[in-house]
């Protein structure tokens, strides 16, 4: 068994998802939005079981993109990288089979970490996210993110990428 069969609910959410990122301050104040793309992988080869790009632009012209590969074990897919540290799974009490839930901690700053739900539509066109992000046990910020499928195709995303650049 691999990935894709262990965590259904995962490969659900491969593809291309379009959507608005939305940062509140602890206090509950809308302090950031902006746009986002993300790329859901599973590679057929290489050295990650999982790859997620997230592009993020903003209404006065920035961008950031960010690749977060992720290799899987126990049940879990981790990320071990050099800006984050963490895991993901599927809750296996939710039996509508809608939720994941995950952990990360930046390894430059260890005392801030995120909690993120995620919950897929069940027709899986849809997602919603919530991050919690924690400093020494006090809440900082929350993101709540909404999100639209794009498509399943992320090669097809892939290729049109290389040809613009």
């Amino acid at each position: 068994m691999g990935l894709k069969d262990d965590m259904p609910l995962l490969a659900r959410h491969e593809g291309v998802w379009a959507g608005t990122y939305r940062i509140y301050d602890a206090a509950g104040k809308l302090v950031d939005e902006h746009s986002s793309r993300v790329v859901c992988r599973f590679p057929d080869d290489g050295p990650y079981s999982y790859l997620q790009t997230n592009n993020y632009s903003w209404p006065d012209g920035r961008t950031v993109s960010q690749h977060v590969p992720a290799n899987y074990r126990d049940g879990r897919i981790w990320w071990e990288g050099d800006v984050i540290r963490g895991w993901a799974c599927e809750l296996p009490l939710d039996e509508k089979g809608r939720s994941l839930v995950l952990y990360w901690q930046h390894v430059a700053d260890p005392d801030l970490y995120l909690y993120e739900m995620v919950q897929l539509s069940d027709d899986g066109k849809k997602r919603c996210r919530t991050w919690h992000w924690i400093r020494n046990g006090e809440l900082e910020t929350r993101t709540a993110i909404e999100e639209k499928l794009v498509t399943r195709d992320w090669r097809a995303e892939d290729d049109k990428l290389k040809k613009a650049a």
